[in-house]
């Protein structure tokens, strides 16, 4: 009996056991399927509807458009347009294929806007002829005589007019070259158009992208075959991509030798290509392409967002706000400032590292959530009013927003950082060395990082440590002392330099550099060979081709020997240096292969320019005296 009693406890205790498990397994099938019903609810195909259109321009070229409209609208829910027109395709095509997400930010999507992508005229599956930041042409003579902000108006008129469910309010945005037309879209006059938002915005392809203050970037180099090819409308890409035979940048292009020979990658059929090449001076044509004299009568609000560290478009937002600032008195515009490289702000992050520096935590959900979905739902849905500060700018060396009614600030304090002899860089001019010289060799060009590795437009490099180009004799260093006190620069930079060369032209780089002290605790997110004790972090950095040291618009060689005035302009900063830190700054000739090489012979186009043209000269920095050469800065409290 006994034994009996046990089997039928066993038998229970098995039966239970089992019951148990096939619980647990429907739990988790429940659960599996219950997120995979989840996810497919929240795919863009099921909560958007998508239809393409083909929209008419004033002169008879259609655009290819295409409208992603919420799936609850009816007559009782309608929403406004935000619009993106780009050069970059509204992949995928076809009204039944859908992306695996909008380019927008979550935010933005589960507000529900009514999104439409555009492709810019000669791009992808639009009509028309391409032309690399077209020039606006505000006194149109002729019905049919087009730019990029006509382009924008006859879009919304057809959007306002065509798309259903729209509340007749319309919202643009874009990064990069979409900021630019965002930028040129607030230009269109158009009733409807309520908020624009150019962000990291191209503003002049002379000092944004392609150059900088006349230094070609070579990081651009494989990017010039993206944007020199005329096509058909089509939905595939036409253009050929130059495949390199080596992962290192560096080698690639000092293997290359002078811009002379990147006729063998582009030959005759690069449109763009060629004209960089045929204009290498900032003559008619670039300066027909710069848009900043047109941002005038400018009648809604505007947000310009930007990155501190971006290597790409930095020039462009300062200048779009400054610009808009200037000629638009009274309307909303804001300026946004942080922590980011190219476009980070749009991507999901929860740690902000530029480089192996980290500045904070959320700071793009913080943005997308606090600052661009309010400014969008205020002035297309009728929302509160954020009441957006004119200026939210992150201070890059105490790592926190703040907010400021101007920008630059008017009550900032100028002051000069002085370079000197024994590597000394001082508030307070010395008195000592004339001069500090160096070699530089167009053959043994200082790079740009430590890591030189094949990429479109780096991005890491700009809060990059600089030791390994303080240990280069053709980089000269200046710093100061421990600092007692934080000190925090804010605003706009200019070096003025006092230079001579043996030569007959070179480039003048200058990098403005906190260098942490030695017992700096590491970051344990980053690699264990990463010391941030002594980091020399690259706060700013900017280049100036010094044949144009008079004017842009036509290059003038140096006089061999003798003393010459430089001034190189440096994009805005906001740093605080803390206590214990010490400021630096670092001046060199060559930043490869950012920028491409200076021959050091002058010669009218360096685009045509051959190896033999190529040679060493002795650079010299003069510190003394009347000509001290310093960095002008701006002290906040």
């Amino acid at each position: 009996m006994i034994r009996i009693y046990f089997l039928l406890l066993i038998t229970a205790f098995v039966a239970s056991c089992n019951t148990a498990r096939k619980t647990v397994g429907d739990q988790k099938v429940a659960t599996v399927e219950t997120e995979v019903a989840n996810k497919e609810l929240n795919t863009v195909e099921a909560r958007y509807s998508k239809m393409e259109y083909q929209v008419k321009m004033r002169d008879g070229i259609s655009l290819h458009t295409t409208v992603y409209t919420p799936k609850d609208a009816s007559p009782s829910n309608i929403y406004p347009i935000m619009l993106k027109r780009t050069p970059y395709s509204c992949r995928p095509y076809g009204a039944d294929k859908y992306p695996d997400k909008l380019q927008a930010s979550k935010a933005l999507v589960d507000e529900k806007f009514i999104f439409v992508y555009q492709d810019v005229r000669g791009r992808w599956n639009s009509e028309g002829d391409y032309d690399n930041m077209r020039p606006q042409a505000p006194l149109k003579s002729h019905p049919s005589e087009i730019d990029e902000s006509s382009d924008t108006y006859d879009t919304i008129d057809w959007l306002v007019k065509n798309v259903n469910h729209n509340n007749g309010k319309v919202g643009q945005w874009g990064i990069s070259y979409p900021g630019f037309y965002s930028t040129v879209g607030a230009l269109s006059g158009h009733p409807a158009l309520k908020a624009s938002s150019p962000q990291a915005p191209i503003a002049d392809f002379y000092f944004d992208d392609f150059h900088h203050q006349g230094a070609y970037l070579l990081s651009y180099f494989r990017a010039t075959t993206v944007f020199g090819y005329q096509s058909e409308p089509t939905t595939e890409p036409w253009y050929p991509f130059i495949t390199p035979n080596t992962p290192d940048q560096y080698e690639f292009f000092m293997e290359m030798g002078p811009l002379s020979n990147g006729d063998k990658y582009y030959g005759k059929d690069n449109f763009f290509w060629r004209q960089l090449k045929e204009h290498p001076d900032y003559d008619t044509f670039w300066q027909r392409r710069n848009i900043l004299p047109h941002l005038t009568n400018i009648n809604h609000a505007v947000l310009t967002v930007g990155g501190w560290f971006d290597a790409e478009d930095l020039y462009g937002p300062l200048m779009t706000y400054k610009t808009i600032e200037k000629n638009n008195p009274g309307i909303n515009n804001t300026i946004v400032m942080g922590p980011w490289s190219h476009g980070d702000w749009a991507r999901d992050k929860e740690d902000q590292y530029v480089s192996y520096i980290n500045f904070g935590k959320n700071l793009s959900k913080y943005f997308q959530e606090e600052i661009e979905l309010p400014f969008f739902k205020h002035h297309l849905k009728g929302a509160d009013n954020p009441e957006l500060p004119e200026a939210l700018l992150y201070d890059t060396g105490k790592k926190e927003w703040r907010e400021f009614e101007q920008w630059p600030q008017p009550n900032s304090v100028k002051r000069q950082l002085y370079f000197a002899g024994d590597e000394i860089l001082s508030f307070n001019k010395k008195n000592g060395t004339d001069k500090i010289s160096f070699i530089s060799d167009p053959a043994k060009p200082v790079p740009y990082s430590e890591e030189t590795r094949m990429v479109f437009t780096p991005r890491k490099f700009m809060a990059d440590d600089q030791r390994f180009a303080s240990r280069r004799p053709d980089v000269l260093t200046f710093k100061t002392e421990p600092l007692k006190e934080d000190i925090t620069i804010g605003g706009e930079l200019l070096a003025k330099l006092k230079v001579s060369t043996t030569g007959t032209d070179a480039d003048w780089i200058v990098k403005l550099i906190d260098v942490y002290p030695g017992d700096f605790p590491d970051d344990p997110n980053n690699p264990e060979s990463i010391k941030l004790g002594g980091y020399q972090q690259m706060v700013r950095s900017e280049c100036i081709r010094g044949r144009y040291r008079e004017s842009f618009k036509k290059g003038k060689p140096f006089e061999p020997n003798v003393i010459t005035p430089v001034d190189l302009k440096l994009q805005d900063v906001l740093h605080t240096f803390k206590k214990g830190h010490r400021i630096m700054v670092q001046v060199q000739s060559t930043w490869f292969p950012y920028i491409d090489r200076n021959p050091q012979t002058f010669v009218k186009n360096i685009f045509k320019a051959k190896s033999k043209d190529f040679k060493s000269a002795e650079h010299s920095i003069y510190v003394s005296g009347d000509d001290a050469s310093f960095l002008s800065v701006e002290i906040l409290d």
